[in-house]
């Protein structure tokens, strides 16, 4: 892959200021890691902090998580270049959070929950269970050799040093606080982290704007003259990323996040209560769309600077490089160092919690039930941490290998991995919650057909597809209608596909909407 920062023509040194504001950074997350291994005594512990959290506390660690530096850098790359099309999906967020508020939660507060696959087991059966648990680890493995990667790269211009090198280094960091702290030390470094990315972002923006004649006027006369604020044609286009396309596809990624993603819902049943659950949702979902905006309004910035001050070093760039360059090319001494903490703010928040959320469905979902039953406390948290360990290991092997890929093809594998993946998983949350027809066997059949059109579409999208069996589909599309295709085949099933033996003696009770009889802890 080609290293975006490397095109830059003029050479970066690592300034003495910068490199005091890092390591003074690495320092703190690395002991806030070492403060918390102290208290890791059990899985509970371990895995959701004994449910004492309160609620601005996971708003702040949900922000921090979703935050990662692929939206630090590439969000001001986007609206440099292009516009704020882009935060049209995350404009719907509020939206989502209502619902997850009033609907989703509910369902992981009952029941002593760990896992978010839990309820599926509850739900369907152990396939359905495994089919969810198999697709979030993959998915989340290849999302951490990315952002790994990603992460590096102003690293590796600022120090010279090799990229593999600077991989490793920083994996095993990561790796070391998460391990060693568990979900305390993912939570609160992440709160920290949330700050140092925030801070960041107003840094750039406060630059740019002292530096332009014209201050905040001269940026939006700017932009508004080349139509920087677009949110994108409101034609209905199939072919084309619309603002409805858009939109659409927001509202489905998002329910995702909220019903299935295990980083998300690990933090709700790490909260003391439903109420401070809630209010974490509602915290996250006032922030994380003014946070979206900052960053979009970042290359906004940008792009009026280099506008008034033109520069020879800028042109030939890829979009993602011109922010890191401005960066490191603009920005003086210790400030610089701040903005790049905030890169790496953005990538360790959100690793550090994948690898947490991998290592704990490991051990609750597969382990733990059916793999190596009734062993002690002490034994499950011992494995936890060595299943950590090894993903650490993945992710640093993962993100060495995707330096070897061509960026063109690196965005399109990570297209295919995340819709094939994540698929139609959140149909699958959905129809639990709001059916009481549909059983196991509805659901897998279903599963197997909506995964098959799936895979179809993905390899479509890429080409890969005889000539005569293509469809003309904007890939945006393929994630919204394979789960409204599982959901119509699921329901479709019910009707034919009888009820098996443990399908009947299950009970529903508390599993759908329909069913609820308590009130959530």
């Amino acid at each position: 892959m080609n290293i975006l920062l490397a095109q830059a023509e003029h050479a970066v040194e690592l300034r003495t200021l910068d490199a005091v504001v890092l390591v003074l950074y690495l320092l703190g997350m690395a002991a806030v890691g070492l403060y918390f291994a102290r208290k890791n005594d059990s899985t509970e512990e371990y895995f959701v902090g004994n449910r004492s959290f309160p609620g601005w506390v996971i708003g702040l660690s949900m922000l921090g998580t979703t935050i990662s530096s692929v939206t630090f850098l590439a969000f001001p790359g986007d609206s440099y270049a292009n516009n704020w099309s882009k935060l049209v999906a995350n404009l719907t967020l509020p939206i989502v959070a209502i619902f997850a508020i009033v609907v989703i939660i509910p369902f992981f507060r009952r029941g002593n929950l760990t896992s978010a696959f839990e309820y599926l087991e509850a739900r369907y059966g152990t396939t359905v269970r495994f089919y969810g648990v198999m697709t979030f680890v993959v998915a989340q493995l290849f999302r951490l050799a990315r952002i790994l990667f990603l992460v590096c790269l102003p690293i590796q211009v600022l120090t010279g040093a090799d990229l593999w090198m600077i991989i490793v280094c920083m994996g095993i960091f990561i790796a070391f606080y998460t391990v060693a702290g568990g979900i305390e030390a993912v939570i609160w470094t992440d709160v920290i982290q949330a700050f140092v990315l925030l801070f960041g972002g107003v840094v750039c923006i406060g630059f740019v704007v002292s530096h332009l004649p014209g201050g905040f006027s001269e940026v939006f006369e700017v932009a508004t003259a080349n139509d920087k604020f677009s949110l994108g044609s409101f034609d209905i286009d199939w072919e084309q990323n619309t603002f409805w396309t858009v939109s659409l596809l927001g509202i489905f990624t998002w329910v995702f996040a909220y019903s299935g993603d295990q980083t998300v819902v690990q933090r709700y049943v790490s909260a003391k209560s439903t109420k401070e659950a809630r209010k974490a949702t509602a915290i996250f979902s006032a922030v994380a769309v003014p946070t979206w905006a900052l960053f979009f309004f970042v290359g906004t910035c940008v792009y009026a600077y280099y506008q008034r001050y033109p520069s020879d070093s800028v042109n030939g760039l890829t979009t993602d490089a011109v922010f890191p360059h401005f960066i490191l090319t603009v920005l003086p001494a210790g400030l610089a160092g701040l903005v790049i903490a905030g890169v790496l703010a953005a990538a360790m928040s959100s690793l550090d919690s994948s690898l947490n959320s991998i290592a704990t469905v490991t051990v609750i979902d597969i382990v733990k039930p059916y793999l190596l039953p009734g062993r002690t406390d002490q034994f499950y948290l011992r494995l936890a941490k060595v299943i950590a360990t090894l993903c650490a290991g993945v992710m640093i092997v993962g993100a060495i290998i995707v330096e070897s890929i061509p960026k063109e093809s690196m965005n399109d594998l990570t297209w295919i991995v995340e819709s094939v993946f994540n698929g139609c998983l959140m149909a699958v949350f959905m129809i639990g919650f709001f059916t009481v027809r549909v059983r196991n066997r509805a659901a897998i059949l279903a599963l197997l057909v909506s995964v098959s059109v799936n895979v179809y579409l993905a390899f479509n999208w890429l080409g890969w597809v005889p000539t005569g069996w293509e469809v003309t589909l904007n890939n945006y599309w393929v994630g919204p209608l394979v789960n409204i295709l599982f959901a119509t085949l699921a329901i479709t099933f019910s009707l034919f596909v009888g009820k098996s033996d443990a399908d009947a003696e299950k009970s529903l009770e508390g599993l759908t909407v329909w069913t609820q009889t308590d009130k959530p802890a």
